[in-house]
């Protein structure tokens, strides 16, 4: 077995213990080499894994295997689980206006959707979609808030630099939107 194949293995194993996505600098130290190695590891592992019941996924500088969407089914059957939770209009607007204005307080999503937007902001929280990600430097200092790596999960995006373009319009943006969460829903 080559030092690279060991490499690998390890990798893999590392990946499989943590159940979360593991930062590329966490595992090159744990690698004990440098992050274009870990890139070139994890490109391998990715393609031992492609077309498996397993796939290895990049959350933006961080790796993390995951069940193969097409065997959801089949997991669920096996589970029992629920479906995904699925979002209502609002929770969607809402996720639109957030995924591409971060970082926004409740106050400017309510300004632009026109209603209140506490109880959506919350349940966007509450599913992991959406994290506070600091404060603005405004009188009262309002909670900004933006999307987590769920969201990248949720809708497959490697990074945010993968979403599609913004709309030109808010009812194209909202229709966009609704149509991503109905594909990644069937």
């Amino acid at each position: 077995m080559t030092e690279n194949d060991q490499k690998k293995y390890a990798a893999e194993a590392i990946l499989f213990a943590a159940g979360e996505a593991v930062e590329g600098r966490a595992l090159a130290a744990a690698l004990d080499c440098d992050i274009q190695t870990v890139r070139d590891i994890m490109e391998e592992l990715s393609a031992d894994y492609e077309n498996r019941g397993i796939n290895l996924i990049q959350v933006g500088e961080a790796y993390q295997f995951c069940t193969n969407a097409d065997y959801f089914e089949s997991i669920k059957k096996m589970y029992q689980a629920p479906k995904r939770k699925t979002l209502s209009n609002t929770l969607v607007e809402t996720l639109a206006v957030i995924a591409y204005r971060q970082p926004v307080t409740k106050a400017y999503i309510a300004e632009i959707r026109g209603v209140n937007a506490d109880h959506a902001v919350n349940k966007l929280v509450e599913y992991g979609l959406v994290e506070e990600v600091g404060r603005l430097d405004a009188p009262g200092r309002p909670i900004q808030f933006g999307t987590t790596d769920e969201f990248l999960r949720y809708f497959n995006y490697k990074t945010l630099d993968y979403m599609p373009p913004m709309p030109e319009s808010s009812e194209q943006l909202e229709q966009e939107t609704r149509q991503e969460v109905n594909n990644m829903s069937n």
